[in-house]
C-alpha cells in the first residue's frame, strides 16, 4: 500500500462531516488500488448517498479484483448497503456475482435491491463464463426475470425490460432461439403492464431487438 493510498483510506476513516466523506471517498475511488477495495466497500453502508456512489463507480472500476470482496461482505441486515453492493457487482457484469443477483432479483424484500438485481443480470459478461454454461444460465436469467417484471413495484418491472433487453442482445452469439422468447414477453409487457413508462421502455426494449 502507498502511503498516498494510506492517506486517502484515513481520511475516509476519519471524516466527521458528510461533505468531507463524500470527498475523501471521491479521492480514494479515483486512484484506483486494489488496497482501497475494503473501505470503499465499507464506504457503501455510510448513509451518505453521494459517497456511496462514489464508492460504485470506484468499485466498478476495480472491476474483477472487487467481486470477491463484495461477494463475501455482501450486507444482510443494511438493505441499503446491500443496494449498493448489488449494483457495483451488476456495473462489473462478472458472472461470478450471478448466483446473488439470481438470488436478490427474485426474493429480496427491498425494491433498490431487487431493482439493481434485475438491470445487472443484463449486464453479465458472458464472455467470461465456461461456454458449456452460458446457455443454461441464460435461461435461468430468462426465468428469473420473467418473475421479476410482474413484480409489484413498477420500477423493479422497468429495471426487468432492461435485464431482457440487454439478455437478448447478448444471447444472439450463444442461442438465438431464446431471442423471440424475449420479444415476445416484451411485446406482453409493452400491451398489459400497468404503468405508462414500463410499457414504453418495453416497445423501445422490442425495438431494440
Amino acid at each position: 500500500m502507498t502511503n498516498n493510498t494510506l492517506k486517502l483510506i484515513q481520511a475516509v476513516e476519519e471524516a466527521d462531516s458528510s461533505d468531507k466523506l463524500l470527498d475523501a471517498v471521491k479521492a480514494l475511488a479515483e486512484v484506483r488500488q486494489k488496497t482501497a477495495t475494503d473501505t470503499l466497500i465499507a464506504a457503501l453502508g455510510y448513509n451518505n448517498p453521494g459517497a456511496a456512489v462514489a464508492a460504485v463507480d470506484g468499485l466498478v472500476a476495480l472491476g474483477e479484483a472487487a467481486v470477491e470482496p463484495l461477494l463475501e461482505k455482501i450486507d444482510d441486515y443494511n438493505y441499503g448497503a446491500r443496494a449498493w453492493s448489488i449494483r457495483a457487482l451488476a456495473g462489473i457484469g462478472d458472472p461470478r456475482g450471478l448466483e446473488i443477483l439470481l438470488t436478490a432479483a427474485e426474493t429480496d424484500f427491498s425494491l433498490s435491491v431487487r431493482r439493481a438485481a434485475a438491470r445487472g443480470l443484463g449486464c453479465i459478461r458472458w464472455s467470461n463464463m465456461e461456454p458449456l454454461l452460458v446457455c443454461k444460465n441464460q435461461q435461468r436469467v430468462f426465468q428469473v426475470l420473467l418473475q421479476v417484471s410482474q413484480d409489484p413495484e413498477w420500477v423493479v418491472r422497468y429495471a426487468a425490460v432492461f435485464g431482457l433487453q440487454y439478455l437478448g442482445i447478448n444471447a444472439f452469439n450463444y442461442q438465438r432461439d431464446l431471442i423471440p422468447q424475449i420479444i415476445t414477453k416484451l411485446d406482453d409487457i409493452a400491451r398489459l403492464d400497468t404503468e405508462l413508462a414500463v410499457r414504453a421502455r418495453a416497445v423501445m426494449a422490442k425495438k431494440e431487438l
